[in-house]
């Protein structure tokens, strides 16, 4: 099953930057104090309107009983409440904005109340006493002009100066925040959570026949903040339990996307560097900044791979060519260690002639093995730019002689992305190469494509369609007998290859073609 989930999460793995990783993740870890608190604020704001909606719930059914009430003691039937719209009130509470008052005075000691009113208060006292047992509600019951019928020890005084009993008398409830004991004020569980310090009150106006004949009062602590979280402990360790889970994923995702792709890595490094150049394949899950990574440092190994093979080749076929004029030397120098004293003047001279070849043929192996290791170390700069045209006119005029033709055909042509002597060393060395073939005209033909192509046809003997390949290795050559090294045309396509540039070799009908491409310049 697990094998299943992550083959399927390979499969639809999104491709993400590296940067857009780290910003999600920091984002979400530096996002989560704040999203923390406004929770908690949140979370206390609804504590407290629920604390509201109950108090609306409660001074409702109250102030029905205090309006049927009121009728029974003047023995006058209640209207139909069926007859009454709908009109749902929702708590208002806003612990960010509503402001908290101070703390409720006793009030003031006013006449007598009521006489309508205090049967009223009679009538109720019993279920007014159940309901405070029960809910530990603060409730009072005051006539029309604000004065209590129904306290807690305050009946008779008027409350008519507070704001919530002046809107009830106006015919509007109103809850507002007032403020607890100035020890509770003070208590430093106060300065974590708004709502420890604060009491809510609700007034509900009683209106019958139109007017305003009493008011409900009810009053009451909200469920403390951290009541309230041990009491919903088990639905925050759930949300707990997810940011938890995010946070795993979030470090998964870092893991797979880049610490796990870079350890890989690392250890492919070693393997290179021990020479054994296996890179691993990308993971999917890589970030695209580390499967670049991944691309590039392949083909660092596979460029690696390919010098190293070449190195290898190099050495083979230094060490066979090296061989055959040491022989010689050695040979030569034994015989006449051995019978200098017995030979005549002529075979002495014909075997030191013999061992001064094998010594310049050495010389001139050493000397192109240090324009072949140049030409492979050969870098062109930016800004580097140079005049093909130009530049196969000087090495047609150098080779130019009266038994060999070197044609130049050119239009309209762009500088290449080359240095004035390197074109003009590998058009020497293909045209060079051509005459000592045995060709007797060369047509070295620029033209702007792509970049700047240049096309050298000869109408020499060619080349076998099995060579032209391998006419670009070292030491390749058939003419080994006439001297030649073979490192002509290497160090030609290394100089290219410096440049951005190809050749290759093509047969035709009469002789051989070489076409090189060359960048434009910038």
């Amino acid at each position: 099953m697990i094998g299943w989930l992550k083959a399927l999460a390979k499969a639809h793995w999104p491709r993400l930057h590296l940067s857009a990783i780290l910003f999600g993740t920091l984002l979400f870890v530096a996002s989560l104090p704040g999203v923390a608190a406004l929770s908690l604020r949140v979370y206390e704001n609804t504590l407290v309107q629920q604390t509201e909606s109950e108090l609306i719930a409660q001074s409702v059914v109250l102030a029905a009983a205090y309006k049927a009430a009121w009728y029974d003691a003047a023995h006058a039937a209640q209207p139909d409440p069926s007859a009454r719209p709908l009109a749902p009130e929702a708590p208002a509470i806003d612990l960010r904005t509503m402001p908290v008052l101070p703390r409720a005075p006793g009030g003031v000691r006013e006449g007598a109340a009521d006489p309508r009113a205090l049967q009223v208060a009679a009538r109720l006292r019993p279920m007014v006493g159940d309901a405070v047992a029960v809910t530990l509600t603060g409730t009072r019951l005051l006539d029309a002009q604000g004065v209590v019928v129904l306290g807690r020890g305050d009946a008779g005084r008027s409350l008519a100066g507070l704001a919530e009993v002046r809107a009830a008398l106006a015919g509007h409830s109103a809850t507002v925040l007032r403020e607890r004991s100035a020890a509770e004020m003070a208590d430093w569980r106060a300065a974590l959570s708004r709502a420890y310090a604060i009491r809510v009150h609700h007034a509900r106006p009683v209106i019958a026949d139109g007017k305003v004949i009493g008011v409900v009062m009810v009053t009451r602590s909200p469920r403390g903040l951290f009541i309230g979280i041990w009491q919903d402990r088990f639905a925050i360790l759930l949300g707990a339990g997810l940011i938890f889970v995010t946070l795993l994923v979030l470090a998964g995702l870092l893991s797979r996307g880049i610490a796990r792709p870079i350890t890989a890595l690392a250890r492919a490094s070693d393997e290179v560097a021990r020479g054994v150049p296996v890179v691993p394949e990308t993971p999917v899950t890589a970030a695209i900044e580390i499967a670049q990574l991944y691309d590039n440092f392949r083909a660092m190994a596979e460029r690696i791979e390919r010098r190293q093979r070449y190195l290898r080749d190099v050495a083979a076929a230094v060490a066979h060519e090296f061989k055959t004029p040491i022989a010689g030397i050695r040979g030569a120098l034994e015989l006449l260690d051995e019978h200098g004293g017995t030979m005549r003047a002529e075979e002495r001279q014909r075997f030191l002639g013999n061992a001064a070849a094998d010594a310049d043929r050495l010389a001139r192996l050493v000397q192109r093995l240090l324009d072949l290791a140049r030409a492979d170390m050969t870098t062109i700069e930016a800004g580097a730019q140079a005049d093909v045209v130009a530049a196969a006119r000087r090495v047609a005029d150098s080779l130019r002689s009266e038994h060999f033709t070197v044609a130049i055909e050119a239009g309209d042509v762009p500088p290449a992305r080359v240095t004035s002597a390197a074109i003009e060393t590998i058009l020497e060395t293909v045209v060079e190469n051509a005459r000592q073939a045995g060709a007797a005209r060369v047509t070295i033909a620029v033209a702007a494509g792509a970049g700047v192509e240049i096309s050298i046809v000869d109408d020499g003997p060619g080349v076998a369609a099995a060579d032209l390949e391998r006419i670009f290795e070292p030491f390749f050559t058939g003419r080994r007998e006439a001297g030649g090294a073979g490192l002509g045309l290497a160090i030609a396509r290394s100089l290219l290859a410096a440049s951005g540039g190809t050749i290759v070799a093509e047969r035709v009908a009469a002789g051989a073609r070489f076409r090189i491409a060359l960048l434009a310049a910038a």
